[in-house]
């Protein structure tokens, strides 16, 4: 009965972190580029009592193990990278990247970080950067006389000029992307840090080395679902309850064991 406590316990656990984990992915169904993540489990150690395979002492073979397991474990947060639903804003620097890829962020450290975020700003000395304020990789820098920012699908920045009709270059946007894009590690404020496990990243301009297109004047959102989160919610209650169920039948028999000397 106490083997049957400690299993359902890690049931329970396993459970806690599921909701943990869902909690999440519904607090960020309005965030910007958020790729929602599923917790994956496995089974742990079991006791074999008799091996399949072995040979009795009737000389037969015994043709299914007799094993008891000891529960479940959380042993990976799998991000999932499917794109979000595209929302028009009509604001010149909101991109959204259509495809795969990230847009690459100086971070204040110097080092290089990732997100889908496309809610790009401008600062007062035309620095094109994040809501946090982290600038654009490659920096793009659009003149004071700027009067319109055209963005194409492939990345190229151009702008139109008091003056001129004529648009001017003024930068070009580069996108990365991973082999293994699951491998990032999620820091907070909609970035991504480069893993071992990640791979190095590939940098081209969009639409070329596999890369998606850059689409000016949209926003990608959340690809969480909130039905779907719903759904698994139950479910995890339901299988949370379940657990707690099987520590109140194992309690239970182990009284009516202990009563049975008197």
């Amino acid at each position: 009965m106490i083997k049957a406590m400690r299993t359902a316990a890690t049931g329970m656990m396993a459970q806690q972190m599921n909701v943990d984990n869902i909690a999440n992915n519904l607090a960020n169904v309005n965030t910007t580029g958020f790729k929602k993540s599923k917790v994956e489990f496995q089974d742990v150690l079991y006791q074999n009592i008799k091996r399949a395979g072995t040979a009795t002492a009737v000389g037969s073979i015994i043709p299914a193990e007799l094993s008891v397991g000891y529960g479940t474990k959380a042993v990976a947060t799998n991000r999932q990278f499917t794109t979000g639903d595209l929302q028009m804003t009509g604001n010149p620097l909101d991109m959204a990247i259509s495809g795969d890829g990230f847009f690459q962020i100086q971070h204040p450290d110097g080092s290089t970080v990732y997100t889908r975020d496309g809610a790009l700003k401008i600062t007062g000395d035309g620095s094109i950067v994040t809501s946090e304020g982290y600038r654009l990789l490659p920096e793009i820098t659009i003149p004071e006389d700027a009067t319109s920012v055209a963005i194409g699908t492939d990345g190229s920045v151009q702008v139109l000029q008091v003056g001129s009709d004529i648009p001017t270059d003024v930068g070009q946007i580069e996108l990365a992307r991973f082999i293994n894009p699951s491998g990032l590690e999620a820091i907070g404020r909609n970035l991504l840090i480069q893993t071992g496990a990640s791979g190095d990243p590939i940098v081209d301009v969009p639409t070329q080395s596999g890369l998606g297109g850059v689409d000016q004047g949209y926003l990608e959102m959340s690809n969480v679902k909130v039905v779907d989160e719903m759904v698994n919610m139950i479910v995890a209650q339901r299988a949370y309850e379940m657990n707690s169920k099987a520590i109140t039948t194992s309690d239970d028999m182990a009284q009516i064991a202990n009563n049975l000397k008197r």
